[in-house]
């Protein structure tokens, strides 16, 4: 080593370093503050893109204001009207432009609330509704397993028949689903009540356990095991 190279480092003492003494303190206030961010990440992520609290009381604007209080609730009109596949396919259909006119060739026919109805009537053109209802496109879903099987609208949708918006009122969620699927006696009717009756109620206790364990049986509704499997739900 050179004079001078010998020089430099003695001035430089032992110890010495690029960074002065007070940078030490930035190594565990760094920690602290990158944990404490990965917390937030994780609480934002868990609870704000949960669907407990992203989708529930999903509401969009419908190019047409249907009101399903009126004619599911004081006019009594029955959910299957309009949505006629819920019993034969897994998707409940949107009803066509026809189905609206049935009635509104002649009921509320010059109303501007139904311009949007009348323009899709002339001009061929559907109504584009907007769905609310979401589930990931890698859940299978069916309706009419469900309908089939005793589960009435209400279990999913809520009062539906008493929304004048219509919203997303259940989770939808896997958690949400999956307590249904290990224990579905509690949300089962007879097949002699109208599946889209809002008003019934299943009976609690004894009377309700029963039922619903007979209700089981007669729908031949498969064993919790098949009932929470992955390929259930996940095809």
């Amino acid at each position: 080593m050179s004079d001078s190279e010998t020089t430099a480092t003695e001035s430089r003492g032992p110890g010495r370093f690029l960074f002065p003494r007070w940078a030490n303190f930035l190594a565990p206030i760094g920690a602290v503050a990158g944990i404490g961010g990965l917390l937030y990440a994780t609480t934002i992520f868990a609870f704000g893109a949960s669907p407990k609290t992203m989708a529930v009381g999903y509401a969009p604007d419908q190019p047409v204001r249907y009101s399903h209080a009126l004619h599911a609730g004081k006019l009594g009109l029955d959910c299957r009207y309009c949505h006629n596949t819920v019993e034969k396919t897994a998707f409940a259909s949107l009803p066509a432009t026809q189905t609206c006119m049935n009635c509104h060739t002649k009921i509320w026919n010059t109303s501007e609330l139904l311009k949007p109805v009348r323009d899709s009537w002339t001009t061929g053109k559907p109504i584009e509704w907007i769905k609310i209802h979401n589930l990931a496109n890698y859940v299978y879903f069916n309706h009419s397993a469900h309908v089939n099987h005793g589960v009435g609208c209400i279990e999913c949708h809520e009062r539906i028949d008493r929304m004048d918006v219509v919203y997303q009122a259940k989770p939808l969620s896997m958690g949400w689903c999956l307590d249904c699927h290990r224990a579905p006696e509690s949300h089962l009717r007879p097949k002699d009540v109208r599946i889209t009756d809002m008003e019934w109620k299943h009976p609690e206790g004894e009377e309700g356990a029963a039922l619903g364990e007979k209700l089981r049986h007669d729908y031949q509704i498969h064993d919790t095991a098949y009932m929470t499997s992955c390929y259930t739900c996940h095809r």
